[in-house]
């Protein structure tokens, strides 16, 4: 029997006697009690396998984001720092068409290394942890590619090529032998450059524990994947664990990696993101975190929700008197955790009230963006081409062109690809795994994410004929994941309400012109819902009393009357503050992005037809004669398109000379 696979209390056991014989050494160096030293504990999170500053999707250059980018924050922080470890907090290996490619397309050999991995070594990573969306891809390609033989139902054991640092995860367990399918901690022994009572530089040892964790919805977020075959634990509950057994071996500091965020909300086994819990546990010196794709500290954001959140500091970036770092994601920013360390009662201790954190941004305070590490494209530049061809190549056809100019005002041949793929997904779905919703009427919503916020290139624009994969991302520009909720007529009443907020309030008499769109209104939180559903949009009525004559397939729909609306995990948590919106509500979590649904339906359907795919206008304006125009901005030259969508209220008052061009709309013909 290998340790592995001791029952827990003697692997713990176990463990510990290796660890006090191992320690021997490190203790052996003496170190004065109030000797001083600064430890840099670097982070990334949510990197999702971007490592070149690229959109694939685009087939262009992205210098907002990037692990190459990152990475020349790493080699700084090293020259300014004598000692510094680097880490990464999870949802490493999935996220981009890269990601897709060496997973999907061309699945790597066993002993090839990710490509995610082997940059990551380049750089010298310490340690890491497991986030959700690692088990996208299915167990056995995890086990492959982390060289982790899990004893678990479908994973041959064997031992591929994987990283070169440890990956820790204590809360999911094997449900064949109960044991964690990753060592749940480690241990590593480091020097730590220091200068001794005479002022001479010198090394010390240190001894460092790192534990991981990982959001237990991955049981219901991928259930297809994981059912059957792991369990998992609520990160206090996996804590109070393996803390002991960690704490035992002499460590002097123990850095939870945690991919998770900060909720206050009650604690439960459940929970998404529990690390104000967490971070409360008296075992753990220091927390980096994640999975929320947000920044903390965040000192300087006035809006930030982490500002009046009781036992949290968001400006020196502690958590019940704990120092954590989040660090943002797609490599766009570093979390750097300053420690200051003294030595006491023979240990180092942290020094809380000198240590601190913060978020380093790849965007420099002018505008521009630090360089890109070389090292980093060399080493990918073979999967990095094979990706830009994959993505070239067509998954369907279409005899329409799919633009977001005329959105605003009824042209839905951008958004009901979308609708439809969505809603197929989710009928599919219900029939399959929900029975319990099979009466339910399925509807769903998307919105025009391009609109012309940036300028007049800054529409969706996909044109007739061939379609690539990356024409997915025009029609989808966010990296969201397909989220379905229950709601009942008020409610979808009120979630088209907060919709019609698109639109200013217009006056049938006044005879100078009015402009039609909210500017302060973002065109992302205009949703358009289909599926069998119709309404009527009142500009002259004030907001939240906009909407009319609301019908499913001919019918009004009653305030009880139940659906279920397929969105994305943005919306159904709250993002855009629609009304019920609050995550409480959520039928259905999908481990797949919207994108790839829509992906996946053009390749099924093959043929997109411009009356079966892009014609199903679900709403239209109140019939209002105005006594001037009612005018908005768009693209120039693009009146023709509107022709071609079918509206024939549209005309064209004057080029704008710089690309635009306004636009009256008649509402006395909508």
């Amino acid at each position: 029997m290998t340790l592995q696979h001791l029952p827990r209390p003697l692997l713990g056991a176990a463990l510990a006697l290796l660890a006090a014989c191992a320690s021997t050494t490190h203790r052996a160096v003496a170190v004065a009690d109030g000797t001083r030293a600064q430890l840099a504990i670097l982070e990334s999170t949510d990197i999702h396998t971007n490592i070149r500053s690229y959109d694939y999707y685009k087939l262009a250059a992205d210098e907002s984001l990037g692990f190459e980018r990152m990475a020349t924050l790493v080699r700084q922080a090293r020259r300014e720092f004598a000692n510094t470890l680097l880490f990464d907090a999870g949802d490493t290996i999935q996220g981009t068409a890269l990601a897709d490619y060496q997973a999907q397309v061309a699945p790597l050999r066993c002993d090839e290394k990710l490509a995610m991995y082997r940059v990551m070594d380049a750089l010298g990573y310490d340690g890491g942890t497991i986030g959700n969306h690692e088990f996208n891809y299915g167990l056995p390609f995890l086990a492959q590619v982390t060289a982790r033989p899990m004893n678990v139902e479908g994973i041959a054991q064997r031992r591929c090529k994987g990283p070169d640092f440890p990956l820790v995860l204590s809360n999911v367990f094997s449900a064949r032998d109960g044991q964690p399918i990753y060592p749940p901690y480690a241990v590593l022994d480091r020097k730590l450059k220091i200068r001794d009572a005479a002022g001479r530089e010198t090394e010390a040892p240190i001894r460092i524990g790192i534990i991981g964790f990982t959001p237990p919805p991955i049981m219901q977020w991928d259930k297809r994947n994981l059912e059957g075959k792991v369990t998992t634990k609520g990160l206090v509950e996996a804590a109070r664990e393996y803390l002991p057994q960690l704490r035992a071996q002499n460590v002097d500091l123990v850095v939870a990696i945690s991919h998770g965020g900060i909720d206050l909300a009650p604690y439960g086994t459940q929970m998404e993101n529990a690390n104000w819990y967490l971070a409360q546990e008296p075992g753990i010196d220091g927390l980096l975190l994640g999975h929320s794709h947000s920044v903390f500290p965040d000192p300087h954001n006035e809006k930030s929700r982490f500002n009046h959140l009781a036992g949290v500091d968001n400006q020196r970036g502690f958590i019940n008197g704990k120092p954590a770092v989040m660090g943002n994601f797609w490599g766009k920013s570093l979390g750097v955790m300053e420690l200051a360390l003294v030595r006491k009662d023979g240990r180092w201790t942290i020094d809380a009230a000198t240590s601190r954190t913060e978020v380093r941004d790849i965007r420099n305070a002018d505008g521009s963006y630090v360089a890109p590490d070389p090292q980093v494209a060399q080493l990918v530049e073979q999967a990095h081409a094979a990706t830009m061809t994959y993505v070239a190549t067509p998954i369907g056809d279409s005899d329409f062109a799919m633009t977001t100019y005329f959105a605003d005002v009824g042209d839905v041949t951008a958004l009901q690809p979308v609708n439809t793929a969505q809603r197929t997904y989710v009928e599919r779905y219900i029939a399959n795994d929900l029975p319990q919703y099979k009466d339910v009427p399925v509807l769903s919503a998307a919105a025009p994410f391009k609109g012309g916020f940036g300028g007049p290139a800054d529409y969706t624009d996909v044109a007739a004929g061939p379609l690539a994969i990356r024409n997915a991302a025009d029609l989808y520009l966010y990296p969201n994941t397909l989220t379905a909720v229950k709601v009942d007529g008020a409610l979808l009443k009120g979630w088209l309400e907060r919709s019609a907020g698109r639109f200013n309030r217009i006056d049938p008499a006044q005879r100078e012109p009015q402009p039609l769109i909210n500017r302060k209104f973002v065109g992302y939180n205009f949703d358009v819902i289909q599926g069998g559903l119709s309404y009527v949009i009142d500009v002259t009525k004030p907001e939240g009393q906009r909407i009319g004559e609301l019908r499913y397939k001919g019918q009004p729909v009653a305030p009880q009357q139940p659906f279920i609306v397929v969105t994305n995990n943005y919306r159904a948590s709250g993002g855009g503050h629609f009304p019920g919106l609050d995550g409480s509500n959520i039928v259905l979590s999908a481990p797949d992005a919207n994108r790839d649904a829509l992906i996946g339906w053009v390749k099924e359907h093959k043929h997109l037809t411009r009356t079966q795919d892009g014609a199903d206008r679900s709403w239209r304006f109140a019939k209002i004669q105005t006594a001037g125009p009612v005018t908005f901005t768009s693209a120039a030259g693009k009146l023709d398109v509107a022709k071609a969508a079918g509206l024939t209220n549209i005309s064209l008052l004057k080029d704008n000379g710089d690309g635009t061009a306004t636009y009256a709309v008649n509402l006395a013909h909508p």
